[in-house]
């Protein structure tokens, strides 16, 4: 039911590399209006979450909304709703009839920090609490995951941990960085770092500062600005933060390439080669060889969040594609989805 998967992906011809095909994406991809409704829900430890719900309520083909099924979609590691490629993701699952709801990690929504507790890759229990209030509002309509980067990390860690009880009938992800590690380290090459780590550890200090009278409480604010790296930036702020002994026992834990096995859902996985952000030494290839309900789909180029095609490529393209066929047949043939994978965890 995802045809384009037999596709040959091929690039954009004047945007071959994967750092090229990441800077172009974000410079030229358009962005589809969406509108979004806004709630925001309380947790456990008493800190807030924002969501933003695309509730559809026009949908054709689903107009009960009990029974409207839900894309639940995770951006990246300082993303929220506004992203190109979640506003995309949106359109897509929108135009098959389905419902949206972003989960914002804390503080990215545009919320205040109530508690000083931020988010990272290997804690899973904002994503249960917001799956919990999902189900709780349409208890009979099915939930796909759809995660991007980090919070595809998210997203498979969720899926490990809770095994058969996670209330999602499928996943998809989209450039995880399968072993936070190697990430890291393909990070901090000189010209990734130049292009790409700086700026992210400088939105990571955005983040820290509009956070900062909470964050305070609980960390050096003024060590953790100085950190010149994503790997600086955990040693000094995530690692402490989530009562890890060190950064590497966090990115250990947040890798989410050998909890697969634990996995019991159908998963769909988009990567490409020359992904700076995921090196292709880090790609669970043996381990999904054995996993029935695990499809790795592997690209040559594609760079990180691009999968460019087309000579200006600023609309939709593979990824959008691969992640709108995933999700419509998921939702649209959930017998033989169900029939298979009975049979396969026996």
């Amino acid at each position: 039911h995802c045809p384009v998967v037999a596709e040959r992906f091929s690039p954009t011809p004047w945007c071959w590399g994967g750092r090229l095909q990441t800077l172009v994406c974000a410079a030229l991809k358009s962005r589809p209006p969406v509108s979004y409704r806004n709630e925001l829900i309380r947790t456990v430890d008493g800190g807030q979450i924002s969501l933003d719900w695309v509730d559809n309520q026009a949908s054709v083909t689903y107009p009960e909304s009990s029974t409207r099924p839900t894309v639940l979609i995770l951006p990246g590691i300082t993303g929220n709703s506004q992203q190109s490629y979640v506003l995309h993701a949106v359109s897509q699952a929108t135009r098959h009839g389905y419902r949206c709801v972003v989960f914002n990690n804390r503080g990215l929504g545009g919320e205040e920090l109530l508690t000083p507790v931020t988010y990272c890759a290997a804690n899973t229990s904002d994503l249960e609490c917001v799956v919990q209030h999902v189900k709780g509002l349409y208890p009979t309509a099915p939930v796909l995951g759809a995660g991007v980067s980090l919070g595809g990390m998210v997203l498979l860690n969720y899926l490990a941990h809770k095994r058969t009880e996670s209330g999602l009938v499928a996943g998809i992800t989209i450039s995880v960085p399968w072993d936070a590690l190697k990430f890291s380290s393909s990070m901090e090459e000189p010209l990734n770092w130049l292009l790409f780590n700086r700026h992210i550890t400088k939105s990571l200090h955005q983040i820290l500062n509009r956070h900062r009278k909470i964050l305070e409480k609980v960390v050096d604010v003024d060590y953790v600005l100085k950190a010149r790296s994503i790997r600086e930036f955990d040693e000094r702020f995530t690692s402490l933060m989530f009562g890890y002994n060190s950064c590497m026992d966090y990115y250990r834990d947040a890798s989410p390439g050998k909890k697969l096995p634990n996995t019991r859902v159908p998963i769909q996985c988009l990567n490409a080669a020359d992904d700076p952000f995921s090196p292709q030494s880090a790609f669970p290839v043996s381990i999904v060889q054995d996993l029935p309900n695990v499809a790795l789909v592997l690209t040559a180029h594609g760079g990180h969040i691009a999968f460019l095609q087309g000579f200006f490529p600023r609309g939709e393209s593979y990824m959008e594609r691969l992640f709108g066929q995933f999700v419509h047949a998921v939702f649209e043939h959930p017998k033989e989805i169900k029939r298979a994978y009975s049979q396969i965890f026996l």
